[in-house]
């Protein structure tokens, strides 16, 4: 069997690493061809040791001296780059069969891009790139004949519940709604006066799962559920009225599929990423990805709930932003991006967040996309009104 060849984009985070997880196991179908990483350089040249890539990026020719220099010495033919050219690079080579978009926010959308434009089989969990350029990326998807396999374990569920062919609409293959699912995050039950109080500390510490602190500020304020709202209308050719958010607190149950005859499809398993890493890797296959079996004994029960919208509006913001259409998701997303680092900066409040995001898009006005220069364009501004607001009145 000739070996897939992936690079995996964000390989020190927590999607990268689950991601060389489920790879190492099935060393004789996968080999490593390239690692990026921005800032665990540790992490990075662990990696390189063990899965030795030609390639390792890295953000700038200072951490790459200093990695090629570490690798050099131990006889490591690993080739270190740099940049943000460096990036697309890895991801469009014609070696590469598979690329893994795990780099977290905008920064992820170019060298995504370019995977796609390649015609790679890409495995998503970046669903900022999604979220910002949407008709523009499916776009490019259909131009180039690229996979795109989603593993957001909420996407991917509602991927694996999907009739084989959904390409013309829910409304052709019979599908009523999608049930997205949601935890709730760490404060579903606080009240507002308790939310006033909320840290960072509190809002990174998921109650089920283990992830970055980006989004699992998303995931306390509901805004990783908006966005993963957007990203499925793109994914699936949905209406932005044919996604339903729903709390499930075990998060067991990923996320449902719901017909017109009145079946649901749901996919359930333990709260692991490398479910979903492994199903895009290895599909229409399946293989073993290292997670344990799913104890329905032992998860005894299943909720599920409404968001509340006044504890959450972030999860209104984006419904809206979907809605509006145009550059407003790139906008909502940027906003997010600069509210999130303030607050966990200590510059904001928690609450503050979806105030920062509505307070610029009330203020920018939402456009028709032209380009992927436009799109960036809107995201800069919109960074740069949120910054401003951050300035006047943050801590």
């Amino acid at each position: 069997m000739t070996r897939q060849q992936i690079t995996v984009l964000g390989a020190t985070g927590s999607i990268g690493v689950s991601t060389l997880d489920v790879v190492s196991r099935h060393s004789e179908r996968y080999q490593v061809f390239a690692l990026t990483g921005y800032s665990r350089m540790s992490v990075l040249a662990a990696q390189c040791r063990q899965h030795c890539p030609r390639y390792a990026v890295v953000a700038d020719e200072v951490q790459a001296d200093v990695l090629q220099a570490e690798l050099a010495a131990e006889g490591l033919a690993t080739e270190v780059l740099f940049g943000e050219a460096a990036l697309a690079q890895v991801a469009a080579d014609v070696e590469v069969d598979v690329v893994m978009a795990a780099i977290v926010g905008a920064a992820g959308l170019r060298p995504t891009l370019a995977a796609v434009e390649a015609g790679k089989r890409v495995l998503l969990a970046n669903k900022e790139a999604l979220v910002m350029s949407g008709a523009l990326f499916m776009r490019a998807v259909q131009d180039s004949g690229a996979q795109l396999l989603p593993i957001d374990s909420e996407h991917n569920a509602i991927f694996q519940c999907m009739p084989s062919h959904f390409a013309d609409g829910l409304s052709q293959t019979g599908v009523r709604r999608i049930l997205l699912t949601a935890s709730g995050g760490p404060f579903r039950n606080f009240t507002h006066e308790q939310l006033l109080q909320v840290t960072p500390a509190q809002a990174c510490a998921h109650p089920n799962w283990s992830m970055g602190q980006k989004i699992s500020v998303d995931s306390a304020s509901m805004m990783n559920k908006g966005l993963e709202l957007i990203e499925a209308c793109w994914l699936f050719d949905a209406r932005p009225e044919q996604v339903e958010v729903v709390v499930h607190p075990q998060s067991v149950v990923h996320s449902l599929v719901d017909y017109v005859d009145g079946s649901v499809l749901a996919q359930l398993g333990n709260p692991d990423m490398r479910t979903p890493i492994a199903h895009a890797l290895a599909w229409p296959e399946r293989i073993d990805s290292g997670v344990s079996a799913l104890d329905l004994l032992l998860t005894a029960r299943l909720d599920f709930q409404a968001p509340d919208p006044e504890r959450f509006p972030c999860l209104r913001l984006a419904r809206e932003a979907a809605e509006a259409g145009g550059t407003s998701c790139a906008l909502l997303n940027a906003a997010n991006e600069v509210a999130v680092q303030a607050f966990l900066a200590g510059r904001v409040g928690f609450v503050d967040i979806p105030v920062i995001i509505e307070n610029t898009l009330n203020r920018l006005p939402s456009e028709s996309v032209r380009d992927l220069e436009h799109i960036l364009q809107a995201d800069q501004s919109a960074r740069e009104h949120a910054s401003t607001w951050v300035e006047a009145n943050g801590k």
